[in-house]
Formats: C-alpha cells, sequence, structure tokens
C-alpha cells in the first residue's frame, strides 16, 4: 500500500526521456498551435454543436461555450505551467505521477485512454455523416445497413431505438487510413494536420461571414428554452429541468455536452516531448489555440441558432444543413467539404495523442512495454500502440452512437481537468523552489476556480455517464493491481538489492 502512493521525482521524468527510445523533437509553436487548434476547430463546430443546442440548451449554447470556455481556460493555464516544468510524454499522467503518486496517476492514465479512444469514435461518427453528406450531391447515399450504427438513443423517449443499420462504415474506414497517416511520422502527420487548419479555418470564417445575413433574430426566442441551470448529483437534478431520460436540460447541461468540442488543447501538452522547445512552445501552444478557437465557437453558435430554430436543428451535420434550408445550395457543398476536412484533422490529432500517454505509461511498467512502448526504428513513432488504438476507434466508431460517445467523452476529461488543476496547488508546496518557466497566475485562485467548474460540469452530466465512468475505473483498477502493480517500474527500482559495496 505504501508504493502506490510513491511518487515519481521531476529529474527522474526528465531522464527517462532521454536516450534511443526517446521521440523526435520536431514541433514548434506554431505546428503545436496548429495541433491544438486542428483538434478543438471540428467536432465542436459541425457535430456537437447542434446537438446540445437541440436537445439541451437552445440558442442559450452560446453561454454554454463562454461556461465551458471559462472551464477550459483555467485548466489551461495549469497544463501550461505542468508542461513547461515537465516536457515529456504523458499528459495529465505524467503531472499526477510526480504530484499524486503512482495509483493516481495510473487513474488518470486509464481515464485519458477512455477520453481520447471515445473522443476519437465520436469524431469518426461524425466526419461519416458530413462525408455521406458531401458524396450524395453526385454518388448514390450508402444503404444504411453499411451507414449508420445498428442503435441510437431518442431523448424524447429517453429510449434506445434501432436504426436498421449494421455497421458505419465510413467511420471505420476513415480511421483505418488515419492510423497507417500516423504510424509513418510525427513530422508527416503534423503537416498534414496544417494544411487541413488552413481549409477548415477558412470555411468556418464563410460560414460566419455568409450565415450572418441569413440570421433571423426571432430564432434566438425564447432564448433559454430550457432554463439558465441544468445540474444534477449523481443522476437526481436540483437545479433545471429533466428530460424523459431523467438527464438534466439547460445552459449549463449544455456546457457540459459541449465541452467535448475544447479537449484539443490537452492533446498539446501530449507532444511536449516532440517539442523543440517545450518550455516556451507548449505553453504558447495550449492557450493560443484556446483563444481562436473560442471566438470561433461563440460565433458560429450565434450564427447557427440564428439561421434555424434550435429545435430543427439537425444534429448529424447541423452547419451544412442550415445553409440548405435557408437556400444555399452551393454553400452546403462548400461546408461539407470544409466538415470533412476539419474533422478529419480532429480526428488525426485525437488519435495521435492517446498512443503517447500508452507510451509514458508503458515505459513505468504499468501496460505491457513491448506493446505500448514500442518505437518504431525508423518512423521513431509507437506504432503498436497506435495500431491497438486504431482498431478499438474504429470498433467504437462502427457500432456506437454519437449520443453516447459524445457524452461518455466529457465526465473522464473533466476528471482529468480536475485532477491537473487540484496537482499544481501540491507541487506548489511540495516543490516550490522547481523551475517554473510558466507559472500559472493568480494561484491558488485559478487552480481552485479550474477545480471548481469541472466539478460543477461533472455534475451536469446525466447519471448514466457516472455509471460508465465507475465501471470503467474498476475495470482499471483491477488491471493495475493484477499487472499494472507487479511491473512497476517504480517498485522493481525501490524493491531491488544493494550492489556489493553500497
Amino acid at each position: 500500500m505504501k508504493h502506490i502512493f510513491a511518487r515519481k521525482s521531476i529529474e527522474q521524468l526528465h531522464r527517462e526521456a532521454e536516450g534511443d527510445n526517446r521521440l523526435r523533437r520536431v514541433l514548434g509553436p506554431a505546428q503545436l498551435t496548429s495541433l491544438g487548434i486542428g483538434c478543438i476547430i471540428g467536432a465542436g463546430i459541425f457535430v456537437v454543436t447542434g446537438q446540445a443546442a437541440h436537445d439541451k440548451a437552445g440558442p442559450a449554447i452560446m453561454l454554454s461555450f463562454v461556461v465551458a470556455g471559462l472551464a477550459c481556460v483555467f485548466a489551461a493555464l495549469c497544463y501550461a505551467e505542468f508542461a513547461s516544468m515537465v516536457p515529456v510524454a504523458g499528459s495529465a499522467y505524467t503531472y499526477s505521477y510526480a504530484t499524486l503518486g503512482e495509483l493516481a496517476a495510473w487513474i488518470i492514465g486509464w481515464d485519458l485512454i477512455l477520453e481520447y479512444t471515445v473522443a476519437s469514435a465520436a469524431v469518426a461518427h461524425g466526419w461519416s455523416q458530413y462525408f455521406q453528406e458531401f458524396t450524395s450531391t453526385f454518388l448514390p447515399r450508402l444503404p444504411k445497413a453499411l451507414s449508420t450504427t445498428p442503435f441510437d438513443y431518442d431523448p424524447g423517449s429517453g429510449q434506445f431505438v434501432a436504426t436498421g443499420g449494421f455497421i458505419d462504415l465510413p467511420a471505420v474506414l476513415v480511421v483505418a487510413v488515419l492510423t497507417w497517416v500516423l504510424i509513418r511520422g510525427i513530422r508527416e502527420s503534423a503537416r498534414f494536420n496544417t494544411v487541413m487548419v488552413v481549409i477548415k479555418l477558412a470555411v468556418v470564417l464563410f460560414v460566419i461571414g455568409v450565415g450572418a445575413f441569413f440570421v433571423n433574430p426571432a430564432n434566438w426566442q425564447p432564448f433559454a428554452p430550457f432554463g439558465y441551470t441544468g445540474l444534477s448529483l449523481f443522476g437526481h437534478t436540483v437545479l433545471g429541468q429533466t428530460g424523459a431520460g431523467g438527464e438534466p436540460l439547460g445552459m449549463l447541461a449544455g456546457s457540459a455536452i459541449i465541452f467535448f468540442a475544447y479537449i484539443g488543447f490537452d492533446s498539446v501538452s501530449t507532444h511536449a516531448e516532440e517539442a523543440k522547445n517545450p518550455r516556451r512552445d507548449i505553453p504558447i501552444g495550449i492557450i493560443a489555440s484556446l483563444i481562436v478557437c473560442t471566438v470561433l465557437y461563440l460565433a458560429v453558435a450565434a450564427v447557427l441558432t440564428g439561421m434555424v430554430p434550435y429545435h430543427e436543428i439537425n444534429i448529424e451535420a447541423p452547419v451544412a444543413d442550415a445553409f440548405r434550408r435557408v437556400g444555399l445550395p452551393w454553400a452546403h457543398l462548400v461546408i461539407s467539404i470544409g466538415a470533412v476536412v476539419g474533422i478529419t484533422s480532429v480526428l488525426l490529432v485525437l488519435m495521435l495523442s492517446q498512443p503517447r500517454v500508452m507510451l509514458a505509461m508503458a515505459r513505468d511498467g504499468l501496460v505491457s512495454e513491448r506493446i505500448f512502448g514500442a518505437v518504431h526504428p525508423r518512423f521513431r513513432t509507437p506504432w503498436l500502440s497506435q495500431l491497438v488504438m486504431g482498431v478499438g476507434v474504429a470498433a467504437l466508431a462502427g457500432f456506437l452512437p454519437l449520443r453516447i460517445l459524445a457524452e461518455l467523452v466529457n465526465i473522464g476529461t473533466l476528471l482529468a481537468f480536475f485532477v491537473v488543476c487540484a496537482a499544481v496547488l501540491i507541487l506548489r508546496r511540495t516543490h516550490p523552489q522547481a523551475h517554473r518557466p510558466f507559472r500559472v497566475p493568480f494561484s491558488p485562485v485559478v487552480p481552485l476556480l479550474g477545480m471548481a467548474s469541472s466539478a460543477l460540469l461533472m455534475f451536469s452530466l446525466p447519471k448514466e455517464n457516472w455509471w460508465r465512468l465507475f465501471v470503467w475505473l474498476a475495470l482499471g483498477f483491477a488491471i493495475y493491481f493484477l499487472y499494472g502493480r507487479r511491473h512497476s517500474a517504480l517498485r522493481t527500482a525501490n524493491t531491488q538489492p544493494p550492489l556489493p559495496g553500497e
């Protein structure tokens, strides 16, 4: 029991990132910011905004983005301090190991696996819907059996319903292609992402500029049809309205859902080991990408809910469908192309990030180093881990609907943010003299606000998310105590007998 709370020193983390098994440092601040924007802008604008406005918040989705953005700002500043101190792979997992101990680090690492894997599956599903919208203009649609998941969740009745589909084949195929691209190398992946970011930013600005001429202010009334709250405690709504399935409704409930749209900024920290100057470039990449994307999200949310009444929004392809409804079929085509490109970059960065967390865990012996710690001798990428993730994401994207995937990933992300904010406070006390190239301003106020806002949004999620999180964590505990604790590199180092003469 004593060992599970053992912590790794910052010096030890730096030493472990050296040597032949280190990733290649090739990313500058512009590339890191591009990776952040590439992961943030896409699914949030083109997919999740429509679902949250339709099901949870109505036009008040604009305020939902503000609340979620503030929570992300607090967490982003904490991530930036850690990333500048410990520029190695692993993100919140690594930070937790240095502050809270091995068991807490395992919980966060296991949680991050859930976050990136399920988020990738949700984004792949959104990509599939826009890709089918785009190709339907010049090709016959795929049969329903190959174009959608076998079932979906109906928020009106609170029940699961059959769709007549069997598998979302386009989602599976795009995951397979990107898995191959990511195995080829980080430099190639970053260049591919930069090109896609430029295209989708142009399309997003087009949506804002052109869509503004078709906004009907009457569509913003009532502004908050479900209220401004939506807070529940483990499935029991304490503030706000309740949906047919018992889920909370309102502006805060909308924030908890669209929080999914912001998770890209923390993926920047997973690439600290591949940054040329991580102490400077990682904070720049995190903060710059978050600011740019928050402004764009607010503008698109205002345009979308102004163009179409919130209850008529198409949740599968909301932006493209909005332009089709106002009589701009050519704009519908442009937006569909931009959405396909934009969501592809989101999927690429998400799938790029998760194997870096697994690599850090494998170096510590908590998961198989032979599989998850294998770095390709030529491409210098964690290729086996990337392959395993590709298979898992393809399976989830092919068979689970968007509503389940989007909500499941949020609670895992918020838990990670809560722990990172707490870890900053702990490390400030335990290692006050540690070199901090970037420091969280107004500490401890900012970390405490980060913890409070993350907890608030976690409690605004439906109770099913808590049960799924508990099941996932229970599985994680079982793996840790049956495998991870026994193979822990830190435990092995602490129990080795002294050498002769020592």
